[in-house]
């Protein structure tokens, strides 16, 4: 970590965030006690008090960690730090809240500490950040967050290099210069920056200078003068990248893997996979199933009055794609008239479409119609948070219109979704409304978290259900 008697900007970033686990741990000890104290008027903690607030660390430090509380760009983010902090939080003592019930110790705590513990200890959250926040701008400003970056190169990928840098990450690298063999008929500088000579120069000077990283940036077709570069480059305890040449910057790069000994760039990778995988569908499982025990007088009363309202079966079956673009039958409630379905051509509900029957309206309005996916999801076919299937025609109707439309496939379909809550459902009669749905669906695919999940199953009810969209 110490290199030249000099933490550089990532180990900096490091202890920073070890700081920040370390103050959290802190918060909830304090806070715990303190409440106790304002609740008792003594400081003499019982046994029971004390094992609950060890639970509480064990528990808050994981579900800060799934709610992606300690990533270093967004803690001056205040808002978005207030909203996990808060979720994790929240979490963390109805986990407690629920311990204590199945073990049978709740009614040893009082209520009014419970509540004075969640009080102090978001409070004592939100202080930290704030005062954190302050922090790292007098770092930034005094450069003390800034990456010390030389650049091996001076041709275009360079140049696309330094014009980046100097643009979009002014605050974060700072170059020190630029090096390059040819650097006696080059000139004195490219894009503003100086050059200091060749690589052999760039040795020299990192033994007498501070540097964090050395970016090559020189046409990766030129492999006899990379391996040369490398080769040189192996002496110093700098870190090293290679930029790949501008057309590669588009590439969604995920990092660098080993494929039979051989460094390969990763573009893509499959989403929700390994251990996330099996902990969403032990969530699908299982709510999926609780929710049609207890839900399962309003299914029937929903049931019969779609079988007084008009003639006709109560579910209606349609053909969508799922995971991996295979096609799955999905559940609803019928809410329109019984007619011949052509799934070739299957047009949207509109607003006062008459195909939709009286107690359809309402089923649709408030999206109870949606209920009986529970089974796709007990099935394995559908996730309960997910981008929402289309019908068969629609899919490929937009799969052929919007770039990445079928990206939406590489998870399960969801009863609702990161889209929904944020008021695209509905009939999507342009296709920028559905350009829009499908961003909110990938975001939601590249950011998965149990949290993030939990999140949108939490406002579901209040924004997802009922939405002036829906008819």
């Amino acid at each position: 970590m110490l290199a030249r008697g000099r933490v550089d900007a990532a180990d900096l970033q490091t202890l920073i965030l070890g700081a920040l686990r370390v103050a959290d741990i802190a918060v909830v000890v304090v806070a715990g006690i303190v409440a106790f104290w304002l609740r008792h008027d003594t400081w003499a903690l019982p046994q029971l008090y004390g094992l609950a607030i060890v639970a509480a660390v064990l528990i808050c430090v994981n579900f800060m960690q799934i709610a992606r509380v300690y990533v270093f760009e967004d803690l001056t983010r205040i808002a978005a730090q207030f909203g996990r902090t808060t979720g994790a939080w929240v979490a963390t003592l109805l986990s407690l809240l629920a311990l204590a019930y199945f073990t049978q110790t709740s009614v040893a705590f009082s209520r009014a500490f419970a509540i004075a513990w969640l009080v102090l200890g978001l409070a004592g959250f939100i202080l930290v950040r704030l005062a954190l926040s302050l922090q790292i701008d007098r770092w930034r400003a005094a450069g003390r967050l800034g990456r010390s970056v030389a650049v091996i190169g001076a041709g275009e990928p360079a140049k696309h290099l330094l014009q980046h840098l100097s643009t979009i990450a002014r605050a974060r690298y700072r170059v020190v210069g630029v090096f390059d063999d040819q650097a006696g008929v080059i000139g004195p500088a490219v894009e503003g920056h100086r050059i200091l000579g060749t690589v052999d120069d760039l040795l020299l000077y990192a033994r007498s200078h501070p540097l964090d990283e050395i970016i090559i940036a020189i046409p990766w077709q030129d492999s006899e003068k990379l391996q040369t570069i490398t080769k040189k480059l192996k002496t110093v305890p700098i870190n090293v990248k290679l930029c790949p040449n501008y057309g590669g910057w588009s590439l969604p790069a995920r990092g660098f893997e080993s494929v039979a000994g051989i460094p390969m760039l990763a573009v893509h990778e499959r989403p929700i996979a390994g251990w996330s995988l099996v902990l969403k569908e032990v969530e699908d499982r299982i709510i999926a199933a609780v929710l049609l025990v207890v839900l399962l007088p309003l299914l029937a009363m929903i049931a019969l009055a779609i079988k007084l309202d008009s003639p006709g079966p109560v579910l209606f079956r349609q053909k969508r794609y799922g995971f991996n673009n295979n096609p799955i039958t999905v559940f609803k409630f019928r809410t329109m008239f019984v007619a011949p379905e052509d799934e070739r051509n299957v047009p949207q509900a509109r607003r006062n479409d008459p195909r939709v029957t009286r107690v359809g309206g309402f089923l649709r309005r408030t999206s109870l119609d949606e209920l009986p996916q529970l089974l796709n999801v007990l099935n394995g076919e559908m996730s309960l948070v997910g981008p929402r299937p289309h019908a068969v025609a629609h899919n490929e109707q937009y799969a052929k219109i919007i770039d990445d439309y079928l990206s939406r496939h590489r998870v399960k379909p969801g009863i609702t979704g990161w889209a929904q809550v944020n008021g695209y459902r509905g009939e999507t009669d342009t296709p920028d409304k559905m350009r829009r749905r499908v961003q909110y669906d990938l975001y939601y695919i590249d950011n998965w978290s149990l949290f993030f999940d939990l999140k949108i199953m939490l406002l579901t009810p209040f924004v997802g259900f009922v939405n002036r969209n829906a008819y």
